[in-house]
């Protein structure tokens, strides 16, 4: 069903969106039918991708479960998309109710829709904005009064950081967000990857420039740079299935087709 009521008027429904196919693939609903279009274009080229899509929201739960058993209990979501079903304040707050939750995401319409679902829920918050400007970032989220920055926070960075060309510097992004938080906070990334894929997932990715936001595909390596000096849970960055599955069964022989490493690090403590 089309959700288009309470959207706001500057929002353009003929392009599509990024977080909306994202939603699509998820089998959420707050989507349209140009985003529906692309999508089925993007699956018939790579029929894996839903696939990919739900082996990425599973690695988020599970890093988000692990730091909320680890004792965190405020999290930064950056690019969150829309908050459906199993997303991250669902989890946290299963394991501690306490647990507060700043959604960040440019979108306007996953912006409008995450507000309309998180109505009621005095522990979460939704911020528009860009991560090309993490100032304003960390600046809206001390406002929420969610997030104290004095203490850990888990940052989350789920399929986010690839819709951030080179030329936007996303090392620099990064450095600015792991500066700000303390020592014994987290950051989560997952980031598509051109190491191991075959051509038509390379293909693909060439149709994300349909979107507002182009994918940028990157290497081990520069994935894990992006974790600066934060220390490597094991098993450090590894293609996303293959993070602390919840059983042996959730992993097949072939984990590099999801097309995407996922990692979690933590800031170091003094002495």
């Amino acid at each position: 069903m089309e959700q288009s009521r309470a959207l706001p008027t500057e929002v353009d429904l003929t392009r599509p969106s990024a977080a909306r196919v994202y939603d699509y693939f998820l089998g959420g609903a707050h989507n349209f039918e140009i985003d529906r279009q692309l999508a089925e274009q993007i699956a018939a080229m790579t029929p894996n991708l839903a696939d990919t899509m739900r082996a990425g929201r599973a690695f988020l739960r599970r890093a988000v479960a692990e730091l909320s058993r680890l004792g965190v209990d405020q999290f930064l979501d950056i690019g969150s998309g829309i908050p459906t079903v199993g997303n991250v304040h669902e989890v946290a707050q299963e394991i501690n109710p306490e647990a507060r939750i700043v959604y960040v995401d440019i979108d306007p319409v996953a912006v409008a829709h995450s507000r309309s679902i998180l109505e009621g829920n005095a522990r979460t918050a939704v911020i528009q904005a860009d991560m090309r400007d993490p100032e304003h970032i960390l600046s809206e989220a001390r406002a929420t009064g969610l997030i104290d920055f004095a203490k850990p926070v888990g940052v989350l960075l789920a399929g986010v950081v690839h819709f951030v060309p080179d030329d936007d510097d996303p090392d620099l992004l990064m450095a600015a967000l792991r500066d700000a938080v303390p020592a014994g906070s987290f950051l989560v990334v997952s980031h598509s990857t051109y190491e191991d894929q075959p051509q038509e997932m390379l293909d693909a990715q060439k149709l994300s420039a349909r979107t507002a936001t182009e994918i940028t595909l990157r290497s081990k390596a520069q994935v894990t740079a992006f974790f600066g000096e934060f220390e490597l849970l094991e098993p450090g960055i590894v293609h996303m299935p293959l993070w602390r599955p919840d059983s042996a069964d959730d992993v097949d022989d072939h984990p590099e087709r999801f097309g995407a490493f996922g990692g979690v690090g933590r800031k170091p403590v003094a002495g």
